[in-house]
Order: C-alpha cells, then sequence, then structure tokens
C-alpha cells in the first residue's frame, strides 16, 4: 500500500504519495487528467529545469531571492534551489513528473509541478524536513519568483525545440547529407536509366541521382536551421500577460542570456512581451520546416526502396542490406524496412502539423494560447522520430548501401528513351516513329537504326553514347 503525506495549496490540503518530490497542485493535476498516460517529454523537462535554474540565477544575482521581500532566503538555500533545478535538468527526478500532456492548456500544473520538486529537492539538500507543509524554499516565492506560467512555458518550449534540432537533429542530417555524398562521389560512373512518371525516360548516372538527393538533405538541414532559429526569441520576462508584472526589468534579458551561454544557442529576450506571451507563430513556422524536412526524407526513402526492388522481379539498381527475414509465409524473402520505418515515422511529422497549426491558430486567444502543453509534445515528438529515424536509416540502410552496376547497365540498352538523343539528326517526329516500332518489335533503339541504316554506324554510336546524354553537349 502507498504510503501518503498531506501537502496544501491555495484550495486546501491534499494527500501526496510519501516519496514523491511533487506537491498538492501536481496531485491535483494526477486525478483531473487520468488521459492518455503520455507525459510531457524528457526533453521538455529539462529545458524547464533550464529555465529554472537561469531564473533562479537571475534572481540571485539581482538580489531579490536574498532581498527584503517576504521570506527571504539565505545564501545556502539559493545554492540548494540551484543545484535541484540542475538535478532537473541532468533527468536526475524525471520519475517525479506525471502528469498527462492532456492537462492545462497553459501548461500551469507542468510549471508548478516542476516549481513543487525543485521546493521539497531544495528542502531536503539543506537538511530541512521537505514533506512538512510548510515550505522555507517555496514553489511560487521563490521557484517561480518574477514568473509566469504564461511566460515561463512557452520560454520552456522553445528551449527544448532548439536544443533537440541543434543537438540530435542537425548532426543526423549533416551525417546523412556526407554519406549521400560519398555515394554519389562513388557511384559517378555507373551508368543507369532514369524514370520520369515510373516510366522509362533518358540515362543518367546513379551518382548524379545520388547527388540530388544529398542536395535535397542540404536544404533540409537549411530548413532545420530556419526550424531552430524561428524560436530564439524567449516570452520570459512577460509574466502574465506580457506586462511583466512582479518582475524586474532586466529579468527577461539575464534568463535569455544564461541559457544562450549554458546551451550555445542564440537565445534572445523576446522584442515584444505581448505578441511573445500570446502567439505561438514560432513554433508553428518550426514546425512547418519540420514538415518540409519529413516530406524530403519521405521521399528520399520511397526511392531508395523502389531502387532497391526485386532482387530478380525489380529495379535491383541498389542492393540493400539484409536486416530481417521479411515473410511468414514466403522463405528467403526480405524487405526493405528502413526505407518502410523512415516513410511511417516522416507521415507521423506531416500529421503532427496539423496538430501545431491548428493548436497555434485556434488555442491563441487574446494573451495567451491554451493549447501549449499538446504543442511542446507533437513538435518534440517530430524532433525525435526524425532525428532516431534518420540515425537509424544511416546506420542500417545507407552507410551499407552498394550499387548493382550490372542491372543499372543492363537497362540502359534496352530503354526506347535512348531515340532522344537522336531529336537534332533526325527529328522528334522520326524519332518517335522509331521508338514505337522498336517497342513493338523488340529490337532495341541501336539494333532498329542499323537495320534502317538510319544512320552510318560511327555517327550512330556517337549518338547514342549513354554518357554523352548525362551531360549538356555543345
Amino acid at each position: 500500500m502507498t504510503d501518503y503525506r498531506k501537502e496544501h495549496d491555495s484550495m486546501g490540503n491534499v494527500e501526496v504519495p510519501a516519496n514523491a518530490y511533487y506537491g498538492a497542485q501536481t496531485q491535483r493535476a494526477v486525478e483531473n487528467f487520468p488521459i492518455s498516460g503520455w507525459r510531457l517529454p524528457d526533453a521538455m523537462i529539462r529545458a524547464m529545469g533550464m529555465v529554472k535554474h537561469a531564473c533562479g540565477v537571475a534572481n540571485r544575482d539581482l538580489g531579490k531571492l536574498t532581498g527584503s521581500g517576504k521570506n527571504p532566503l539565505t545564501d545556502p538555500q539559493v545554492e540548494a534551489m540551484l543545484a535541484a533545478a540542475e538535478e532537473v535538468v541532468d533527468g536526475k527526478l524525471s520519475e517525479h513528473f506525471p502528469i498527462d500532456v492532456f492537462q492545462t492548456g497553459s501548461g500551469t500544473s507542468s510549471n508548478m509541478n516542476v516549481n513543487e520538486v525543485i521546493s521539497n529537492r531544495a528542502i531536503e539538500i539543506t537538511g530541512g524536513e521537505w514533506t512538512q507543509m510548510e515550505k522555507p524554499i517555496h514553489p511560487n516565492d521563490h521557484v517561480n519568483m518574477g514568473q509566469s506560467t504564461n511566460d515561463t512555458f512557452p520560454t520552456a518550449i522553445h528551449v527544448a525545440t532548439a536544443v533537440q534540432i541543434q543537438t540530435a537533429l542537425l548532426p543526423a542530417l549533416k551525417k546523412l547529407h556526407k554519406i549521400l555524398c560519398d555515394k554519389a562521389a562513388a557511384w559517378d560512373k555507373v551508368m543507369k536509366i532514369g524514370r520520369t512518371h515510373l516510366m522509362d525516360a533518358t540515362p543518367l548516372r546513379l551518382g548524379q541521382e545520388f547527388g540530388g538527393f544529398a542536395r535535397q538533405v542540404e536544404l533540409s538541414i537549411r530548413r532545420a536551421e530556419i526550424a531552430r532559429d524561428a524560436v530564439l526569441e524567449l516570452p520570459v520576462g512577460g509574466t502574465a500577460v506580457g506586462s511583466g508584472i512582479n518582475t524586474h526589468p532586466e529579468f527577461g534579458s539575464r534568463v535569455a542570456k544564461a541559457l544562450q551561454e549554458r546551451t550555445g544557442i542564440e537565445f534572445i529576450e523576446a522584442v515584444n512581451h505581448f505578441e511573445a506571451n500570446a502567439q505561438r507563430d514560432g513554433l508553428v513556422q518550426s514546425h512547418g520546416e519540420l514538415k518540409c524536412v519529413a516530406q524530403t526524407l519521405f521521399n528520399l526513402s520511397n526511392n531508395i526502396r523502389w531502387l532497391g526492388s526485386g532482387p530478380r522481379c525489380g529495379f535491383y539498381e541498389v542492393k540493400l542490406p539484409s536486416r530481417q527475414p521479411g515473410s511468414s509465409i514466403m522463405p528467403g524473402k526480405v524487405n526493405p524496412v528502413m526505407c518502410e520505418s523512415m516513410m511511417q515515422l516522416t507521415a507521423r511529422v506531416i500529421g503532427n502539423d496539423s496538430v501545431i497549426t491548428v493548436s497555434g491558430a485556434a488555442g491563441g486567444n487574446f494573451q495567451l494560447n491554451i493549447m501549449m502543453p499538446v504543442m511542446a509534445h507533437t513538435i518534440l515528438e517530430s524532433i525525435h522520430l526524425l532525428s532516431k529515424g534518420v540515425d537509424a536509416f544511416i546506420e542500417f540502410c545507407v552507410e551499407e548501401m552498394e550499387a548493382n552496376e550490372e542491372s543499372c547497365n543492363a537497362a540502359v540498352e534496352q530503354s526506347l528513351s535512348m531515340c532522344t538523343s537522336l531529336n537534332p539528326l533526325i527529328g522528334y517526329e522520326t524519332a518517335a516513329k522509331l521508338a514505337k516500332e522498336a517497342f513493338a518489335s523488340g529490337q532495341t533503339i541501336r539494333e532498329l537504326c542499323l537495320e534502317k541504316n538510319i544512320l552510318p554506324e560511327a555517327q550512330l554510336t556517337e549518338a547514342l553514347d549513354p554518357w554523352k546524354m548525362t551531360e549538356p553537349q555543345e
């Protein structure tokens, strides 16, 4: 049986699990929202710890915590509060954040969850009795000093988003880009047939095709950087409605600077706190860029899946690594599972964009957006899926891919679109007739042209040189 202790808030006493660092307001939220079982992501909790630590440092340096206000703290108490916030950042207290994502729309429940945990843990660090209802290091008066949920919670979303893009997504995309560039260089002499509308087209080199893939990812890197930069303005300092009531004029800039120094990311205080408190347009823009990254990765993985189709009855121009048996009934079948995994997770991210868009638009009324917890969960889920998905795609698919030169080369001569290079010599209509006749007779364009003596053999050989078809010619 679980033991309980009593905690209290402005509504009265609440029974809380005895060993939980959280308090009354967290427990009320746990009881009110038994919805999904989804907690806020660890990245969000860690970011909230970063914000609380930065706020504590700012209040300490401004003399607010140890000043002449109600219940001033001693220097050891301040340091204990900062140490407790650091433990939140380090993930040491993660089990004490149980609140469901689908909670109060401002994130007040989670903000108070963090305040209560830091308060009780700080009291414990100083040797105090943290299980008592009276709090010498108070969750509101001290941990939340100069703050409102309305400015600190969206600040934490911005910090978590930027940090995860910077430390997880961008490194993954940059690694993928390099590997694709390496494949493009290694396969530059492998001739293959192009396909438009999934139909035979003119030749290109496998290296050129993968060079195009690499460029897609290079542009995705730029989009991820834009996604990061869209959330660099921080609402902290605006408190309840953007006016900055109950905070120091330098508070917001000091907190932003501290977060910048911790993360190496160029966070700044919001230019206009009324906009920053009320609107989540930056998150909508950020996720929109992530959606573009997702659709690029969907397209890339689907193209690679097609190129690896076969091994006997498909294209089989690229040999994909065998990761696991592919069928419960067909012996020996192996499927492109890493491509399929990538396609599914990117579909999820693309769908997540609707959640972010609706939450940003419909959730923002007057001075506050009231759908912030689901926005936090959704954008961080998208970044996590993209980052881990790309890492796995690299390790278990892209790095081990091999070119099937035999299959690539065999298809080139068979393509009826080889007649395209004859257009300048015999005209489009004549070339089209040759293509139709070659298809009907089962001959190649070369064979039919030689049979009909369309051009001298040497000139025909030069005209049908597939390498020359892969680059502009004077």
